[in-house]
Formats: structure tokens, C-alpha cells, sequence
């Protein structure tokens, strides 16, 4: 017998939908949303222990991958997800990333470059104050499925999202 997967609630296919996932119908988007979030909770715990031991060279993994994720057509996770993780737990291949998620990089690229440039240089409690202020914008999106840069972008080039 095949297990069926719960649809999500109207609100949180909105949300995903805000992060570039117009084109896809809501059953496609409830097959999606594990894989949309994967690549952010990965992130999320790289930023969580490179800001708690302010390790840099953890926080420089993480610039690396949200700097290649703006260039490369997914994001760098999703290459795990879509070549491993997706067979393991029988669920369709995530696509091509958004605008969005590239602008979504491009802001955690810069804040981690600031809070490794405040850790580097002395300036410890700058430095865990902007890496939690930073932690929240992962962990919101992981939870609850709301991207602050997604809403950001939109806003910014005036995208409606229905």
C-alpha cells in the first residue's frame, strides 16, 4: 500500500509559492516542501555551530556554499538531495532554484561575511548578536516555511503572488 502525504495548509503553499514555486500546483508543492527546506536546515546548523564556537572556518563553508548557490543552478545542497536523498525517500527531483533563493543566498553570503569579519576581528559580541539575529531568518523558513528575503524580493521587483 502506498502512504499518501498530507496536504499542506493553504498558508504554509502560500508561503513556498512566495519563494518562487508559482508554476507548481499545491499536491506538487506538498511532494516539494521537505526538499525546498533540506538545503536550509543544513545551513542552519552549519550557522548555528559556526556562531556559537564563532568558528570561522565553519562559517567559511558556509559563504562558500550560499556564494556558489547564487551562481550554480540549485542550491549547493540540493545536488545531495536531488542525486541521493530524493531516491531514499521516493519523492520527485527538486528543480532549477528561483530568483528568490538566489537573493536569499545573496543576503546570507554578505551577513556571513560580516559576521566572519566581526568574529576575525575581536568583535565577539557583535558578532554573536548578528549571528543570531541571523540564525532566525533559517529557522523561521525551516519551521514555518516563511522566507523573509523571499517577501524582500518580491516587494523589491513588485511580484504578486496569488
Amino acid at each position: 500500500m502506498e502512504k499518501t502525504q498530507t496536504p499542506l495548509s493553504a498558508k504554509r503553499i502560500y508561503r513556498i509559492k512566495c519563494q518562487g514555486f508559482t508554476a507548481y500546483s499545491d499536491e506538487e508543492i506538498t511532494q516539494l516542501a521537505f526538499a525546498n527546506r533540506f538545503p536550509m536546515i543544513i545551513c542552519l546548523i552549519l550557522l548555528g555551530v559556526g556562531v556559537a564556537l564563532a568558528n570561522i572556518p565553519v562559517l567559511v563553508v558556509l559563504l562558500v556554499v550560499s556564494a556558489l548557490s547564487i551562481v550554480l543552478p540549485y542550491h549547493v545542497f540540493d545536488y545531495l538531495y536531488n542525486h541521493w536523498l530524493r531516491h531514499k525517500m521516493n519523492k520527485p527531483k527538486l528543480h532549477r532554484r528561483s530568483n528568490q533563493l538566489k537573493f536569499a543566498c545573496f543576503l546570507a553570503t554578505s551577513w556571513t561575511a560580516v559576521n566572519i569579519y566581526l568574529f576575525a576581528n575581536g568583535h565577539m559580541t557583535a558578532g554573536y548578536i548578528s549571528g543570531a539575529a541571523m540564525f532566525c531568518v533559517p529557522l523561521l523558513l525551516t519551521t514555518t516555511d516563511y522566507c523573509i528575503p523571499s517577501k524582500i524580493y518580491n516587494f523589491l521587483f513588485r511580484i504578486k503572488i496569488q
